[in-house]
């Protein structure tokens, strides 16, 4: 079972892998991040934890997007789920509730198929999800040694029928010849209704344990989302975008890591029931601001 310590501690383990960046010393608590809106053109949202968790809206994060919208902020939400393609991505947002505009959606799962390459790829989704955006050369993994023996690159795109049977077939084909492992949602867990759930980061990590060489993460805090986003606004400097999101070594590292501001939400996500302050001493992760709901 996971708990928010655990997870912690394993992002400490694995941290040598992210994007390096020069940490503030203390973080200042707002009320609203309506408090900041003088400071900063666009507001960047994680979505899990922030503004959901699991299947359901949290309270007031549709309001609040659009009073930002009012005071002339721009809006993105930048998520790590792989596990739909645009279009579902789009479509779940819109079943919470939430009004969100098309180009207001940034995935991981964008950023990692713009680095797919020839060949054919063995790819680790959902059975619901029909990989219509992907190359023809892909082949969905699940219980045959046969096909993760003859692909010529891996993408890991959702955890959701993964299983420690297939994590074992995945490790035994890279042992047997190493090949490129692209995951295309670097975190390594998420908050759910029940829980924190299991994310392909979490998989990913453990096969970069043994063949860090050949592993490629997708998603915050890595560089190409960040690229998708700042894209999409190119009149904003990057010191007036604002990155709100409940995990330290994801949301909060990889904005600052790019001269993004940075805000920790509290209530919902990684560190809910938890004082934040001591996760940051220990990381040496501070965000700019602290609330506990946008």
């Amino acid at each position: 079972m996971q708990t928010t310590q655990s997870i912690f501690d394993r992002y400490e383990e694995i941290s040598e892998r992210l994007p390096n960046v020069t940490s503030r010393s203390d973080t200042l608590d707002i009320a609203s991040l309506l408090d900041i809106t003088n400071d900063i053109d666009a507001f960047v949202f994680d979505a899990f934890g922030v503004l959901n968790v699991g299947e359901t809206m949290i309270p007031g994060a549709d309001r609040r997007l659009d009073q930002l919208r009012e005071r002339g902020c721009a809006i993105r939400i930048l998520t790590n789920a792989a596990s739909y393609d645009r279009a579902g991505a789009i479509d779940k947002f819109k079943r919470l509730g939430l009004t969100v505009e098309d180009d207001e959606i940034i995935t991981s799962r964008e950023a990692a198929l713009l680095h797919l390459t020839a060949g054919h790829w063995g790819v680790i989704s959902a059975t619901s999800d029909d990989l219509s955006d992907l190359p023809e050369s892909a082949s969905r993994l699940e219980d045959s040694s046969d096909v993760y023996d003859t692909v010529d690159h891996f993408l890991f795109l959702s955890t959701a029928e993964w299983t420690p049977v297939r994590q074992d077939l995945l490790m035994a084909a890279m042992t047997t010849r190493p090949r490129p492992l692209l995951i295309g949602n670097a975190d390594l867990a998420a908050p759910r209704d029940d829980g924190f759930s299991i994310e392909p980061g979490h998989y990913g990590h453990l096969i970069a344990d043994k063949f860090p060489d050949h592993v490629r993460f997708f998603g915050k805090p890595f560089p190409e989302v960040y690229d998708l986003i700042e894209a999409s606004l190119p009149d904003v400097p990057s010191a007036r975008i604002a990155m709100c999101g409940d995990t330290l070594h994801t949301d909060i590292l990889g904005a600052a890591a790019r001269g993004w501001r940075t805000v920790l939400v509290t209530q919902d996500g990684l560190f809910a029931g938890h004082e934040t302050s001591v996760f940051s001493a220990k990381s040496n992760l501070f965000a700019d601001w602290r609330l506990e709901r946008i």
